[in-house]
């Protein structure tokens, strides 16, 4: 649940400072008319990441075990894809980002009349779709063996929802100047933290493969905890819902998220540390 609500947190904030962007940008440049085409935008984002989740969760439940669990496999690397190239997106175009909205809505404000919901409906749409592709995947592997015993699917879901509610209101509150966030350091220990949890998304991914019989070594464990840590115990629990944690984990789920986590960690702390250094002061010209 935690998981999740910090990746409605981060996730959401993203979209809630695009939107911000878009929406004081108008009024500062006094074009409060053209407002309306901005929210209509963002709604129909909305309404189109909705059904995408609802598309992921109720869309394969017709189809055989196996073809369900090669589906949920593969979305989930393909997640697992999508928010490591946000996370880095994230970390170097997060200064420029309101340079280029604003000359986004610019063009498209001597557009046609569907042009700035266009440019909404993208920038939103993009960070939604994401959104739920890589929530429905973190919840797949939260409630994984679960059974409907240890983690219901509606607490991953719940928590999301509330990241999302937090995410809005902080947007807001930036927008009116009430709260100031040092945006560099909650995105890099958001960061941080996503790499983890991505880490356990993709061994969760590897899993799935190899129940569906695509991938070998479903009972090749490379170390079963399972007696240690169990998964109705409390710390069970959270270890499954923070870090998607399985006390019984295969060899190939294990080298997958060795893979992801030591690489993609080491190039953040390098991208992070690089960020940090003052750039060259450019010598005055003569």
């Amino acid at each position: 649940m935690f998981a999740n609500f910090l990746i409605g947190l981060r996730e959401g904030l993203e979209a809630a400072l695009v939107v911000s962007i878009l929406v004081a940008y108008l009024v500062k440049t006094d074009r409060r008319e053209l407002l309306p085409r901005i929210w209509g935008g963002v709604a129909l984002a909305v309404a189109i990441s909705l059904a995408f989740g609802a598309a992921l969760t109720f869309g394969p439940r017709g189809l055989t075990f196996e073809a369900q669990e090669a589906i949920g496999g593969t979305l989930s690397i393909v997640a697992v894809a999508f928010v490591t190239w946000m996370i880095f997106w994230m970390a170097t175009a997060a200064r420029g980002l309101g340079a280029e909205l604003r000359g986004q809505i610019d063009a498209a404000a001597d557009g046609g009349r569907w042009s700035l919901a266009i440019v909404a409906l993208l920038a939103v749409g993009r960070e939604g779709l994401e959104t739920a592709l890589f929530l429905w995947a973190a919840t797949q592997a939260a409630t994984r063996d679960a059974a409907g015993s240890l983690t219901p699917t509606w607490e991953p879901l719940v928590g999301a929802a509330l990241g999302i509610a937090v995410a809005v209101v902080l947007g807001y509150l930036i927008y009116r100047g009430a709260v100031s966030i040092n945006l560099t350091h909650f995105f890099t220990w958001t960061g941080a933290f996503l790499i983890l949890v991505a880490g356990g998304v993709l061994a969760y991914g590897v899993h799935d493969l190899q129940e569906a019989g695509i991938l070998p070594g479903l009972h090749n464990l490379a170390f079963d905890v399972s007696e240690q840590i169990p998964p109705s115990s409390w710390y069970g629990t959270l270890l499954k819902g923070i870090f998607n944690f399985s006390p019984a984990t295969t060899k190939l789920e294990l080298a997958a998220w060795l893979c992801y986590v030591i690489p993609v960690g080491t190039l953040f702390l390098i991208r992070v540390r690089a960020n940090r250094k003052p750039r060259p002061v450019a010598a005055p010209v003569p």
